[in-house]
């Protein structure tokens, strides 16, 4: 079963909207599994602390190295081999690949940053993946976990009604998803595209192709670029 471990100062938090429909309904089903771990309950002093300021000086606090490996050590023991995530500002862009690799696998151990950060030596030594929902910030991992769960479990067998759902979505293919009309079939003076009603399934299809390529090339230039790019030869093959 596909299991996820969070690792936070806010267990409170959880599973919150991760309770409720396609995500909610699979963990009262079994389809998955949560759990959330209080990093303070791993502090040992009287005031449960997680944080001290920063080596070297500077503005704010800093999540404690041991506290966050003791907690890490009871969340994920041997031989726990879901892979150990921080939610981070400077981590790789998570991409809908990784959320592919990741459903696809046992789950994964998500440890939430506050304040300035966590103290890097505990990063190299629990060999901590850090993962970034966007060039911004948050006040803390919380909210980013919630997103690369629900991204995750949707993609679960079982959890969405039609798995077709899924192979026809923004990121899919490498393109954004293409544009959705339902009746009625005029709204405010806009009717629905009339290829969309002319039962001719090819040229919808070729249709939705178009459309999902051009809100790529113009919205998402990046990924239209990486999706053109040619494919690098193969050592010691010519072209």
């Amino acid at each position: 079963m596909w299991r996820a471990t969070v690792l936070t100062i806010f267990p409170e938090m959880f599973p919150g909207p991760l309770g409720l429909s396609l995500a909610g309904k699979a963990l009262q089903g079994g389809l998955w599994a949560f759990d959330a771990v209080d990093i303070r309950d791993h502090a040992t002093d009287r005031h449960r602390s997680v944080d001290d300021t920063p080596a070297g000086g500077g503005p704010g606090m800093v999540m404690k190295a041991d506290v966050l490996a003791r907690a890490i050590d009871f969340a994920s023991a041997e031989p726990d081999a879901r892979p150990r995530l921080l939610l981070s500002p400077r981590g790789a862009p998570l991409t809908q690949r990784r959320i592919v690799e990741l459903a696809g696998g046992a789950g994964a151990v998500i440890l939430c940053g506050r304040f300035e950060g966590v103290d890097e030596r505990v990063i190299e030594a629990r060999r901590l993946e850090e993962v970034s929902l966007g060039d911004f910030v948050l006040s803390g991992g919380e909210i980013a976990a919630l997103a690369l769960i629900d991204a995750c479990v949707r993609l679960l067998p079982g959890v969405m009604g039609k798995q077709a759902s899924g192979a026809e979505e923004s990121f899919a293919d490498g393109l954004l998803e293409y544009p959705h009309y339902t009746r009625p079939q005029l709204f405010e003076g806009r009717p629905i595209p009339d290829i969309l009603t002319s039962g001719d399934h090819g040229r919808i299809a070729a249709w939705r192709r178009a459309q999902a390529e051009r809100l790529t090339q113009t919205r998402r230039p990046d990924l239209w670029a990486a999706r053109r790019a040619p494919f690098p030869a193969k050592p010691g093959k010519s072209k």
